[in-house]
């Protein structure tokens, strides 16, 4: 008795490439933990702005990790120490500090240093 197989490297790669196939399935597990890992890992209320998602990129499917928050790339790249002036006519910042209310003309923020918590949400998934 014999038998013949043969192998045809396309039809693999587009089996293994449908949607909701084997690997879209754990594509999409695996990008769930990592965004799930990275909104428990930033700062303040940045995790309520991680979404994620599957698409098609130039190389097939890949996971998509997304931070809407406005200062996700101050937080990311970090900053300098800079001066903070008010934008309105009025001249005066105000904001709390220690449960009291503060009014000045100019804040020197010290700047604060980068913060990767999606890179290190990545690494901690592995």
């Amino acid at each position: 008795m014999s038998a013949e197989v043969r192998i045809e490297p396309g039809r693999i790669t587009r089996f293994l490439r449908l949607r909701n196939g084997r690997v879209e399935r754990k594509l999409r597990e695996r990008t769930e933990r990592v965004a799930r890992i990275a909104a428990q890992e930033a700062p303040g209320s940045m995790g309520r702005y991680i979404d994620w998602h599957i698409g098609q990129g130039p190389r097939g499917l890949e996971g998509v990790i997304t931070c809407d928050h406005p200062a996700t790339l101050y937080v990311l790249n970090g900053t300098r120490p800079h001066l903070i002036r008010p934008r309105r006519r009025n001249g005066v910042l105000r904001f709390e500090v220690g449960g009291e209310v503060v009014y000045t003309r100019l804040v020197r923020h010290p700047g604060g240093r980068p913060n990767n918590f999606l890179g290190r949400a990545l690494r901690m998934e592995r």
